[in-house]
């Protein structure tokens, strides 16, 4: 009996030669096009492309472009961002704390320059205003950092209170991640560029003018300064006081105020600014 296993041809599975003549079996997931990007890739470059974008952005705000990004991105970074095991290290925190101390230093300088007649005290409170946090906050501010900063998951509300109560802080950040980054001179330029107007323009009033008069009289052995009544004009309702302030030697000034204080308050103003006396708003 013949045997019929040796007339069964068993049938070859075709293979397409590949370009070196090695045979390559096809399935259907080699039929993506050399040249087409997954899409999955496509969204993770396209994601990067933005963040670089945004990172750039936020560099040309604050003048600086970071050698290493990694510091800016910590200096905005809220503990609430920070994912489990992180420390809290690696939020804004420890830059804030040198960011505080460079401030304070670069400020110090720039006002013993601006105010050459103005004493330890005045300099004092000068300091104390421009790195009170309120005052670092109008800087983030006008910088727009309020949108930057990377928080948690926090509730809509609880964030923008967060972000308002924090933008001291990240401003001080920036400041000690512009210092480690760039070194003295690149912080302090931040600073100067940021803090110079508000040097010579004060928020509010350093001291009261009645005050750094008659305590500059005292220094110089006068007595203390006679405030008088010179006009009263106007309703009842909303009177208008003209005051003149008297020393001995010097010319009386006048001031204009609603009241008799406001008004005594401006004239020792302006003879504070034609004596050159130190302490008032002006230096």
């Amino acid at each position: 009996m013949k045997d019929e296993a040796k007339d069964i041809a068993t049938q070859p599975i075709e293979a397409q030669a590949g370009p070196e003549g090695e045979a390559a079996t096809k399935t259907p997931a080699d039929k993506t096009p050399a040249n087409k990007t997954p899409a999955k890739k496509k969204r993770a470059r396209s994601s990067k492309a933005k963040g670089t974008d945004a990172n750039a952005a936020l560099e040309a705000r604050i003048g600086h472009s970071f050698t290493d990004p990694n510091l800016l991105m910590q200096a905005i970074t809220h503990v609430s961002a920070l994912k489990s095991g992180r420390k809290r290290g690696d939020s804004y925190q420890r830059l804030e704390f040198l960011g505080d101390h460079v401030l304070g230093l670069v400020v110090s300088d720039m006002l013993y320059h601006a105010f050459p007649n103005a004493d330890e005290g005045e300099l004092s409170k000068r300091l104390a205003e421009l790195v009170r946090k309120e005052s670092c906050a109008d800087v983030a501010k006008s910088l727009g950092l309020v949108d930057d900063i990377k928080l948690g998951s926090v509730g809509p509300s609880a964030d923008a209170r967060l972000r308002k109560s924090v933008l001291g802080d990240i401003c001080e950040a920036v400041i000690g991640a512009i210092f480690l980054d760039g070194g003295h001179a690149a912080a302090a330029e931040f600073v100067k560029r940021n803090w110079t107007e508000r040097m010579h323009k004060p928020r509010r009033p350093l001291r009261d003018p009645k005050t750094v008069l008659q305590e500059w009289a005292q220094g110089k052995g006068l007595p203390t300064p006679v405030y008088r009544e010179v006009e009263r004009t106007g309703p009842h309702h909303d009177p208008q006081f003209r005051v003149a302030v008297d020393l001995p030697g010097l010319a009386p000034a006048e001031g204009i105020g609603g009241s008799k204080r406001a008004a005594e308050k401006v004239a020792a103003s302006v003879m504070i600014e034609r004596e050159g006396v130190g302490g008032g708003n002006d230096g």
